[in-house]
């Protein structure tokens, strides 16, 4: 193969050879997609429906179930279907799609994170300034500026990686088009830009993490300061599911992209992956609601709601069925 063009399509890596075992990953997969999808979408109904939620911390947080939402359908529905249907390929556009929705997703919601910690900060540390720095205005630009962040990044990568020349075949060693699987099927040696753009990248993830180390060396400082234990472990407890899934993130994705190529293996980049793409986005809205007593609050109402909807259906049906009987 002389180039990418010449490629119709790439093969993925399946979790298993035996039926068996592929019908297991589809059911697994479409459980954890499904619990993502209801998590996630509860936290955006109720945070865009209940008007005492209408706060920043909020707005970031339906923001980032958005993210979730997105990062997780993007390369979960393909495998499962995969599975299901026991085949392994995907088209070279459909290839290129996902691969620039992955980055997208993943790099904005490490993005997003970063704002969060700021909006953390100024919550404990500057409770007086908070309504004047982070007003509706400025929350919707550092919302916008997470995901336009996210798009160029995953625009630079993708264009990058798909105009290298690709002839060591279309077996790709992952459950999904990720860069460094799809760089190793090129044969182009400039690959200075690919290593620039993983510099860029690495400066910038680097960027966020010290912004966030500080914040948060900042608020515990600020919570130590305050007198009252229960004051200490409110303030504190605002910020322990942002810790929770930052932690998450964090370290699911260093241990993926950073761990020695001496330990490297298709088996294990299979488990590896699988830790960072699908289960921060299904792990996310539990560890939220969880420790958020506003939260749940709205939750149980919203179920509560949705069960006497159904018990008074039920009973209406059951009357009406009387009467005409």
């Amino acid at each position: 193969m002389s180039n990418g063009s010449s490629i119709t399509h790439f093969l993925l890596l399946p979790f298993a050879d035996m039926r068996e075992l592929q019908l297991w990953h589809f059911w697994l997969f479409l459980g954890i997609f499904l619990a993502a999808l209801l998590g996630n979408g509860l936290i955006i109904t109720r945070t865009a429906c209940d008007q005492h939620l209408h706060t920043p911390m909020y707005f970031f947080l339906l923001s980032l179930s958005l993210l979730d939402l997105g990062c997780i359908s993007t390369t979960v529905p393909r495998s499962t279907a995969n599975s299901l249907w026991d085949t392994r390929a995907i088209s070279y556009t459909g290839c290129a799609a996902e691969l620039f929705f992955f980055v997208f997703f993943m790099s904005a919601e490490f993005s997003l994170l970063t704002v969060m910690s700021y909006d953390r900060y100024v919550a404990i540390c500057k409770p007086l300034h908070y309504g004047s720095l982070l007003g509706s205005r400025a929350c919707v630009h550092m919302a916008a500026a997470a995901w336009g962040a996210g798009f160029l990044y995953a625009l630079l990568h993708a264009a990058n990686t798909f105009s290298l020349p690709l002839c060591r075949g279309n077996a790709v060693e992952q459950f999904f088009c990720e860069i460094p699987q799809i760089l190793k099927l090129s044969c182009s040696h400039s690959y200075l830009r690919g290593v620039g753009l993983h510099v860029l990248g690495f400066c910038l993830a680097l960027g966020c993490f010290v912004f966030i180390v500080s914040s948060y060396v900042q608020i515990f400082r600020a919570v130590l300061r305050i007198p009252s234990e229960q004051g200490r472990h409110k303030a504190f407890s605002t910020c322990l599911p942002h810790l929770a899934v930052l932690s998450l993130f964090v370290s699911t994705s260093a241990f993926a992209y950073l761990k020695p190529l001496s330990v490297s293996s298709p088996s294990l980049n299979l488990v590896v992956s699988v830790l960072y793409s699908v289960v921060p986005p299904a792990v996310n809205p539990p560890i939220y609601s969880l420790r958020n007593q506003e939260l749940k609050d709205t939750v149980r109402k919203l179920l509560t709601g949705c069960v006497s909807a159904a018990i008074h259906c039920l009973l209406s049906y059951k009357k009406g069925c009387k009467c005409t009987s």
